[in-house]
């Protein structure tokens, strides 16, 4: 027995399309690394420990698998895409 097979028993394949990925918006890096960004906060929240409290956004991502969304902390999510907070008010200054 050989561990190959025969072009008789070869299939073709037909892919469904709500798994094909659209190439528009598709990024990669020089190291054909896919590429997320965020698209939007979607939500903010204020976690609350014993003596801090912790600004959070919920960040829609632009991933390959479908909409993904993630708690970051809002500080160190404003300095890297300050952009995204001009429609959004940070919750740090409507924090009670």
């Amino acid at each position: 027995v050989h561990n190959t097979f025969h072009v008789s028993n070869l299939k073709k394949c037909h892919a469904d399309e709500p798994l094909a990925i659209p190439l528009d918006g598709l990024h990669v890096d020089d190291k054909l690394h896919f590429i997320e960004k965020p698209v939007e906060i979607m939500d903010c929240k204020v976690k609350r420990l014993k003596r801090s409290r912790i600004p959070l956004v919920k960040v829609r991502w632009n991933s390959k698998q479908g909409p993904e969304f993630t708690w970051e902390r809002e500080d160190q999510f404003w300095k890297k895409y300050p952009h995204l907070f001009a429609t959004t008010a940070p919750s740090s200054s409507a924090a009670s």
